[in-house]
Parts: structure tokens; sequence; C-alpha cells
């Protein structure tokens, strides 16, 4: 009885983010219909460009910092209103790199600044707060260690804030490795299906949605008024874009503007990563749930909200299906309704990845040759996930920030400077790989439907166990190889 009513619960679970999936792709294609693309029309420029400062909040990024500073400094925009401040909190030989580049555009007559804190107090929010109290400029671009800004990135973007209430304005992600492997595939994927229609979806329906950490402008003000960058959580894009709305300020979405980035190479960088934003977003959903319920929003955009900002509980909830399926197959209670129920559900997520597709892209067909691996991928990291979660809830480590490893290419992802060590969620993953395969055996016997889900469980936490361990030890091993042969 236990058992039927945790699975119950998960599959009802589940099945209110799938069918929220499908109300977003319904919603996408009504507005596509409606042919509806004002949102990505760049309003007139204004008579005078205001004063911008890009901030460039890196730790420990030499394989990517210069290639990062040199996108920024070719920005199209007026040198005498432009200000780029790379925010440098690095421990390694980055701050030597960045210290260079930064002098070799100074002197070429470019407002750039290297600036390094005295500690690395709140992190990436610390390191942009620190940054804005030093500058008087009217709107504040942010981009990551691992983006390449278009030149006219500014010139795009700054004419969306004519209207006053316009706080923040974001552009897509795009991906300029996403061929590398089907890890870096299943990622594009996935946020491909972010961009292309949840953002999109959101912004343009009047829901509550988020700066996603990079490739966005601010206006200064807007911050201020929200009460500025917040290091009490570890997802202060999240935070701040949430305390922005309720204070009134609307944020704005171009779906049409693309700023490229890498992807995690490694499964270990993709699990840092993933953690960080599922941990930071329960983090947020606690702190700013009571305020969006008490706000004047409408029941729906509250709805939304609650759900956008619990979004990554979907992968505690697939590891009680998980658990739950063989106890309830050996024990004859499973039911078709169960299985019904799953099905349906199921369909929402994969719907939207391949829609954003054949939104985005010219060859979407050959691009939906990899949505299985979607399935894959989101499945293996559920426990990663549900461990994040685990931690946001019980408050454990609050505002412990671990960066995401990024790489120039796939020569220097093996140089092992940045690699990660496998942790115990490999193992678990592991275990789950061949619990999952066992109850797909049962499954074929006792609920065949059931089987081809299982399956995909088990290949799912079968391939992230396996990248998880040869990344690890093959970076290690050809580590110490070339070490060797340097020595002799």
């Amino acid at each position: 009885m236990v058992f039927a009513m945790l699975y119950a619960a998960a599959t009802l679970g589940l099945a209110v983010y799938g069918f929220n999936a499908l109300i977003f792709v319904a919603n996408f294609i009504w507005l596509r219909w409606r042919a509806d693309s004002a949102a990505s029309q760049t309003p007139p420029p204004p008579r005078e460009w205001p004063a911008v400062a890009v901030q460039l909040p890196i730790y420990n990024e030499r394989f990517v910092v210069e290639r990062l500073i040199e996108a920024v400094a070719a920005l199209d925009y007026p040198t005498d209103r432009l200000t780029i401040q790379v925010l440098d909190d690095s421990t390694d030989d980055t701050a030597a790199l960045a210290r260079n580049k930064v002098a070799y555009h100074k002197a070429r007559g470019l407002n750039i600044e290297h600036i390094q804190r005295p500690e690395r107090s709140g992190y990436k929010a610390g390191a942009l707060a620190w940054g804005l109290a030093r500058t008087g400029a009217e709107f504040v671009a942010v981009f990551d260690a691992d983006f390449l800004p278009p030149p006219d990135f500014l010139r795009r973007t700054i004419p969306h804030f004519a209207d006053p209430q316009v706080g923040m304005v974001q552009t897509r992600w795009g991906h300029f490795n996403a061929e590398h492997s089907l890890l870096t595939r299943a990622q594009a994927m996935m946020l491909d299906g972010h961009f292309g229609i949840e953002q999109t979806v959101r912004s343009q329906t009047g829901l509550l949605f988020n700066f996603n950490g990079s490739a966005g402008v601010w206006r200064a003000a807007c911050i201020a008024d929200a009460g500025g960058w917040g290091a009490d959580t570890i997802a202060e894009d999240l935070d701040l874009s949430y305390r922005a709305q309720l204070r009134g300020w609307r944020l704005h979405y171009l779906p049409d503007v693309v700023a490229p980035a890498e992807i995690p190479a490694t499964l270990g960088a993709l699990k840092r990563q993933q953690f960080r934003w599922a941990k930071g977003s329960i983090q947020c959903l606690r702190k700013v749930s009571g305020n969006l319920l008490l706000s004047p929003k409408t029941v729906w955009q509250k709805l939304q909200g609650l759900l956008h900002l619990a979004g990554y509980l979907v992968h505690p909830l697939m590891l009680i299906l998980i658990m739950m399926s063989l106890p309830m197959l050996l024990g004859g209670e499973f039911s078709r309704l169960h299985m019904g129920a799953i099905g349906l559900a199921g369909l929402g997520a994969p719907l939207m990845f391949g829609m954003a597709q054949w939104a985005l892209y010219p060859d979407w067909r050959k691009r939906l040759r990899f949505l299985p691996t979607i399935i894959f991928v989101g499945a293996g990291l559920a426990v990663n996930n549900t461990w994040a979660i685990v931690e946001a809830v019980i408050g454990r480590n609050p505002t412990l920030f671990l960066r995401t490893p990024k790489f120039y290419n796939a020569a220097s992802q093996n140089e092992g400077v940045y690699s990660l060590p496998v942790d115990w969620s490999t193992w678990v993953e592991l275990f789950f790989a061949f619990y999952t395969a066992l109850t797909t055996l049962v499954a074929f016997e006792r609920a065949p439907g059931l089987a081809p889900f299982m399956a995909l469980y088990a290949i799912g936490f079968g391939y992230t166990a396996y990248l998880g361990l040869w990344q690890s030890f093959g970076v290690k091993a050809a580590s110490s190889l070339r070490g060797a042969v340097t020595m002799e």
C-alpha cells in the first residue's frame, strides 16, 4: 500500500510537469500562428546611446579568458559610452592572462579594467555587486567566461529599454560546440527547449521568467530597486529576476539575438552546473515563494511561477517512481492507470524539445535524430540533481558556489588541469543502472508497457555512470602518460 501511494504521488507529480510542457508547446504554436514577432524587432536606436558597463565575472578560466575579452572588446558601441570590467577572482594563472589582455586593449584606447577583490566573498553575486558599485553606468551587461557575444549585441538590446518599465533584457544562448559529442548534443537540445520555447512563451504571455546569468543586460536602477545582487542563494540570477518582477519591473526576452556559448564537454562539469542550478532554484523557491503568493499577480502567474522555481523536482519524483516500480511489480500492484499517466506525461518534454529544433534550425529534421540523447542524459542526472535539492531543503552548504570548468577545445579539456574526480553519485548511478535493468526484465513478464520506460532509465543511468568513470580515469591516465613522456 505504501509503495502504491508513493508511486501514485510520483506519477501525479511528473504528470503535472508533463502536462505543463504540453501547455507551453500549445502556447508557442499559438504565438507562431499569430506571427507575433514584435518581441524580437529592435526598436529605433536612442538619440544618444547610454553608458553601459559590461561585466565579466571570471574565476580560474585560463583556457577561455583571452577569447572572452577579445570578443567583448570587439563590441560595436560608442567607445566613450562603454566600460568593460573584468571581475577576476582567479587564484591561478588566469589573472596574469587577463591582466595582459586588458593592458593590451587599454593601450588601444578601450575603457577596460582588470578588477580583483581582496577576497572572493559572495562568489559571482559578490563580484557583480563589487563591480556595480564602481560604475555609474545606466545599464550593465553580464557575460560568463564561456560566451562570445556578437559585435552588435548592445546595439540590438539597449533600444528595448526605451520602455522605462523594462528592467532586464535576456538573449538566447547559442552553442558553438554542440556537435562535440552526444553529451553536448543532448545539452544543446535541452537548452534549446528552454530558450526556444519556454522563455519565449513566458516572456510573450506575461509569465514570470528569469535572467539566465549571462548574455543579458540589466538596468542598474532595477538592480538597486530590487535589493541588489544577493549571495544568500547560489542562483543569484533567478533570485534577482523574481525580486525585480515582484517589484513591478518587466523582463524582456529576445529569441532572435543569439550569444554563442560553450556547453560543458565533460559529465563532471555538467553535473556541477546542474547541481548549482537545481540547488539554487529550490533555494529561490524557499526565499521568494511567500512574496510571490502574496503578490498581486494572477493565480495563473503564481502557479506558473511556482512550477518554474520548483522545476527540478522532476528528478526526485523520477527516482521515487523508479524505486517503487520493482516492488509494485513484484507485489502485483501495478495498474494500467499508472502506466497511462506516465505515458501521457512523458510526451510533454520530448515534444517541447523537438518543437524547439523545428522553430530554431532549418535542418531540424537532421537534429531530431539526437532527441533520445535527452532522455538518456536527463535520466542519468536524476541522482546528482536530487541530492542538490536535498541540500537546498536541509540548508547544507547554502552559499557554496562550485564553478563549472570551461575549455577552449578538446585538447585543453584533456590536460586535466580542471578535471573533476569521480564522486559518490557515479556509483549510485551504476546501482540504478542495474536496478532499472532488473526492473525492465521483471516488467517484460508482468507489465510489458512499463518495460520500455525502465529500459530508457537503465540506459540513461548506465550512460552517465560509464561516462563519469571514463572521463575521470581517462583524463588522469592521459595526463600521467603525458607527464611521463615529458620527463623522458
